[in-house]
């Protein structure tokens, strides 16, 4: 089992390292809004793996802050960029 968290959290530190790369490159505000949105799914997969590697609940309550966070962010960043026009 541990073999498969330590697989599971370096991809998730990979893939935190592509989207934190997307993020800082010039570009799009879309493009860095997805990268963002991505960067927040991948600290909910590792809040879980850890939870579920220390077999305790309590990061649970921080998984559900941060996805509310993620979904709220994403749909309001969504709408100024629909009202600002799409570039």
């Amino acid at each position: 089992m541990t073999v498969v968290i330590a697989v599971c959290l370096g991809l998730l530190v990979i893939s935190a390292l592509l989207c934190t790369a997307r993020l800082v490159r010039p570009g799009v505000l879309a493009d860095r809004v997805v990268a963002m949105d991505t960067l927040l799914i991948v600290l909910v997969a590792g809040i879980a793996v850890d939870a579920a590697r220390n077999g305790r609940s309590s990061f649970l309550d921080a998984l559900l802050v941060v996805s509310l966070v993620a979904f709220i962010s994403s749909a309001a960043v969504a709408g100024f960029i629909e009202r600002r026009g799409a570039q």
